[in-house]
């Protein structure tokens, strides 16, 4: 009982990067606990505390159901890459230190712990700033701030991309510091982000000097003029302060993207900028101007500074509403129930990577990708949702019967595959009297 309690103690520290260096510093990079995937009940428990303040406090939902179920669906894709190899960051990172370290600081050292805490975070900084100042990785990262409302759902709104990009930045650290020290700092960094991101806590008193709080990154998910491209920290928003990217909170902030998507379909919300960037740089006719399409900041426009300008921006006027549209509450409950099946399949699949047959891991990754675009497609409420989840039910009574569809209880075996086989016939139902409604518009 005593090793549980120790357990849920450490888990929970790590989730505000409380951990002292005695009880985080690993010799070798097997021994470093998986604290993120760890994390999940911590993440489910604060996302429904906070949804009970919040009723508390303001009556209402914090977390309304089409945009949370897209943050954590994005959180979901974000990670897929990871069934098939292993972190970029880390891989790169071991690579380094293996062939080019100049020195070789204690594992066990105290003072190594705090220089690798230091410079995760600054890598951090530079790796998110650029990310805000470079068009091209803006594509990846503005999966994030895609989200009209700041709360910790916002915080799972994670880029399949970003990754790909992200080790550049810490690989200096790779040069003198033991992977194992940073692979527990590149954990703890991202963990303390996730309590950031809620509305509920205002004001931190003289910790807002030193650390990233709720109230400094409400800023940097702001659309209003004087937070964009400010507040870009992980843990500590000193470095703000010392390269003049900090602002404090102050008119109201209004989140989301400067050119709202309203969408829940998760590859779009993914994907889009990519198909913007292109079309844009289609426009211009030198071969400079359409690298700086990709290479200069989001705002650039020919004539204008690397960074460009807000002045084209929509002006935000305070009196803006978050996209929430209304629907069906029998679609939600089945929008729920297959998120949860899914989500299920998705723990399974990170569960047994290592049993399984690399065919089995695409087919299951391929399916959790295909629900949740069908799902999206739902949630948008589009004309081609019917077809689309009747194919998905088809795909996934296969999934069923390969048994790779687990129930969410043992004793939910039978209702499962009864509720599996009623949502096929209801979308063959469906698809077919849609498909009827076009052939009569056509005769």
């Amino acid at each position: 009982m005593a090793a549980d309690l120790g357990s849920v103690s450490t888990g929970f520290r790590a989730m505000f990067s409380m951990l002292t260096p005695n009880e985080s510093s690993f010799e070798r990079l097997e021994e470093v606990p998986q604290y993120v995937q760890q994390a999940t009940p911590f993440f489910i428990g604060l996302m429904l505390l906070e949804l009970l303040v919040g009723a508390l406090k303001t009556g209402g939902s914090v977390l309304p159901l089409a945009d949370g179920l897209t943050s954590i669906a994005c959180g979901m894709i974000s990670r897929l890459p990871q069934v098939f190899m292993r972190s970029l960051e880390l891989t790169t990172y071991v690579y380094v230190w293996d062939n080019y370290r100049l020195l070789e600081l204690p594992w066990d050292s105290a003072w190594t712990w705090w220089l690798s805490f230091l410079a995760v975070d600054l890598g951090y900084y530079w790796l998110h700033r650029f990310a805000h100042e470079v068009s091209v990785l803006w594509a990846a990262h503005q999966v994030h701030h895609s989200s009209e409302y700041y709360n910790l759902s916002t915080a799972l709104r994670q880029s399949l991309t970003q990754q790909f990009t992200a080790w550049v930045y810490y690989l200096p650290l790779a040069l003198v510091a033991p992977p194992a020290i940073f692979a527990v700092h590149i954990q703890l960094n991202l963990l303390y982000q996730f309590w950031i991101h809620t509305e509920l806590i205002r004001d931190l008193g003289p910790l807002e000097w030193i650390l990233n709080t709720p109230k400094h990154h409400r800023v940097h998910h702001g659309r209003n003029k004087y937070c964009i491209d400010k507040n870009y920290g992980g843990i500590l928003i000193v470095w703000d302060r010392l390269f003049g990217t900090f602002a404090e909170e102050s008119d109201k902030v209004i989140y989301g993207l400067v050119f709202p998507i309203r969408t829940f379909e998760v590859l779009y919300v993914q994907l889009h900028y990519y198909r913007y960037l292109w079309k844009k740089s289609r426009i211009y006719k030198t071969i400079s101007h359409k690298l700086a399409a990709f290479f200069y900041g989001p705002s650039w426009r020919p004539g204008k500074s690397r960074l460009g300008d807000h002045d084209k921006n929509p002006k935000v006027t305070g009196a803006e509403l978050p996209h929430n549209p209304s629907w069906p509450m029998s679609l939600q409950l089945y929008v729920i129930l297959h998120f949860l099946l899914v989500l299920r399949m998705y723990h399974d699949l990170f569960e047994n990577k290592e049993m399984l047959s690399q065919l089995t891991i695409l087919g299951m990754s391929g399916y959790i990708l295909l629900t949740l675009t069908a799902l999206g497609h739902i949630m948008d409420q589009r004309p081609s949702a019917a077809i689309l989840e009747f194919l998905r039910c088809v795909a996934m009574m296969m999934m069923h019967r390969l048994g790779h569809m687990t129930p969410l209880l043992p004793s939910l075996a039978v209702p499962t595959e009864a509720f599996v086989s009623l949502s096929l016939l209801f979308w063959a139902l469906q698809s077919f009297t849609q498909l009827l409604g076009v052939k009569k518009r056509i005769d």
